[in-house]
C-alpha cells in the first residue's frame, strides 16, 4: 500500500506538472489566436483574455490522453533511471501490479472529467460561442429545443428576433410549424408580432404561409391594425447548415443534461445519434484514459541499461495518438449510423485496453 501511494504521488506530480506547462502554452497560443481572430472589431486586451479563459476548459478535457500518457511515460522512465523498478521486481511485486495506483488514478481523473470538468466546459463553451457571436454580428443567434417547442433568436443591425415553433420537418429545407415570431428593437421594446401555419428556410429570408402581423408600436391598437398575408417574407442571415452546426455542437451541452436534448430532438424530428454517441463516448472516458497509461506504461516499463528508451517514448507517444485518431474514427461512423453506438464508443478504449496488457504480458512474462 505504501509502494502503490508513492507511485500515485509520482504520477499526480507529473500529471500536474505537465499539465501546467500546456495549459500556459495553450493560453499563450489561444491569446494570440483570438487577437488575430477578432483583429477587425478592435477588442481590449480584457475581452480576448476573457475569451481565452472561456475556451480554457475545453482545450484542456481534450486534451487529458495526451496529458495522461505523458505524465505515465514521465514516471516509468524516472523509476526505470533510478532502478526503482529493478527493485520493485526484487521484493516479488510484478510490473502490472505497479500499474494499479496509476490506473485507479486514471480512472479518478476520467470520471472527474466527466462528472466535474465537461459540464464546466460546457457552460463556457456556450459562452464563449455568445460572445464571441455578439462580437461579430452585433447581436446572437441561438437555437434551442425544449419540450415546449423550437425556440430561435436571430441579431441584425436593427434589433433581435425571437421565433418559437411547436415542431419541425427536417427535410432538404427546414421547416417550423405554428410559428410565431417576435421583433424587438435595439432598446429591446417589442415592435412587431407574426403568427404564420408554416415558415420555410430559403436563402436569406424566411417564407410564412397564412402569416398575421400585428404592429406593437406606441399608441396602435394591435387587433384593429393586423394584417393577413397568404406568403410573408421575413429577411433572415440564418442558414440551415448554420442551425443544425450550433445544434450539433456537442461541446457546448453538459452530460447531464444530453439525455432531456436527445429526447426533445428526437419529439422534434431530428436525428439524436451525434448526441447518442457523444453521450457514450463521455461515459467511457474513464476506461480510455486508462487505456492511454497502460500504452504507456508498455513502452517504458524497462532498464534503461536496454537503451532505446527514446525509441519508446516515441513509439509510445504514436500509438496514443493513433489510438486517439481511431476513437474519433468510430465516433464519426457511429454518428453516420455505420456503426452500433455502444461499439462506436466502447471498442476503442477496450481494443487500446487488451492490446497494451498483451504487450505488457509480453513484456513481463515472454
Amino acid at each position: 500500500m505504501i509502494l502503490d501511494r508513492y507511485f500515485a504521488r509520482r504520477f499526480l506530480q507529473n500529471f500536474m506538472v505537465i499539465g501546467g506547462i500546456f495549459l500556459t502554452l495553450l493560453i499563450l497560443i489561444d491569446l494570440i489566436e483570438q487577437a488575430r481572430r477578432f483583429d477587425d472589431e478592435n477588442l481590449s486586451f480584457g475581452r480576448l483574455l476573457h475569451l481565452t479563459l472561456l475556451n480554457t476548459p475545453a482545450a484542456i478535457s481534450e486534451m487529458l490522453p495526451l496529458l495522461v500518457i505523458l505524465a505515465t511515460i514521465a514516471l516509468f522512465v524516472g523509476l526505470a533511471r533510478s532502478s526503482e523498478l529493478v527493485v520493485t521486481r526484487a521484493i516479488g511485486r510484478s510490473g502490472i501490479r505497479s500499474l494499479l495506483a496509476p490506473v485507479a488514478l486514471a480512472l479518478l481523473i476520467g470520471a472527474m472529467a466527466v462528472a466535474l470538468l465537461n459540464p464546466i466546459s460546457a457552460a463556457t463553451s456556450e459562452e464563449y460561442n455568445r460572445l464571441s457571436d455578439s462580437y461579430r454580428n452585433n447581436g446572437t443567434s441561438a437555437f434551442s429545443i425544449s419540450s415546449e417547442g423550437l425556440w430561435l433568436r436571430q441579431g441584425s443591425q436593427n434589433g433581435q428576433s425571437v421565433i418559437h415553433a411547436k415542431g419541425t420537418s427536417n427535410g432538404e429545407t427546414l421547416k417550423l410549424n405554428n410559428v410565431t415570431i417576435i421583433t424587438f428593437s435595439q432598446e429591446g421594446t417589442p415592435t412587431q408580432q407574426v403568427s404564420a401555419d408554416n415558415a420555410e428556410l430559403r436563402p436569406g429570408k424566411w417564407v410564412l404561409d397564412n402569416a398575421k402581423v400585428w404592429s406593437l408600436e406606441e399608441d396602435t391598437n394591435p387587433e384593429s391594425n393586423s394584417v393577413v398575408h397568404e406568403l410573408l417574407e421575413v429577411p433572415t442571415s440564418l442558414t440551415r447548415q448554420r442551425i443544425l452546426d450550433t445544434l450539433g455542437q456537442q461541446g457546448s451541452v453538459s452530460v447531464y443534461d444530453l439525455p432531456e436534448l436527445i429526447r426533445d430532438l428526437r419529439e422534434a424530428g431530428f436525428s439524436t445519434k451525434q448526441y447518442e454517441v457523444w453521450l457514450q463516448v463521455q461515459l467511457a472516458r474513464p476506461f480510455f484514459l486508462v487505456s492511454m497509461v497502460l500504452i504507456g506504461a508498455a513502452f517504458t516499463m524497462r532498464h534503461v541499461r536496454f537503451g532505446g528508451t527514446g525509441i519508446a517514448v516515441l513509439s509510445a507517444v504514436l500509438l496514443g495518438f493513433a489510438i486517439y485518431f481511431v476513437r474519433n474514427f468510430a465516433q464519426i461512423l457511429g454518428e453516420n449510423g455505420q456503426l452500433p453506438i455502444i461499439v462506436a464508443a466502447w471498442a476503442p478504449p477496450f481494443a487500446a485496453i487488451l492490446l497494451s496488457l498483451g504487450l505488457l504480458l509480453h513484456a513481463e512474462d515472454g
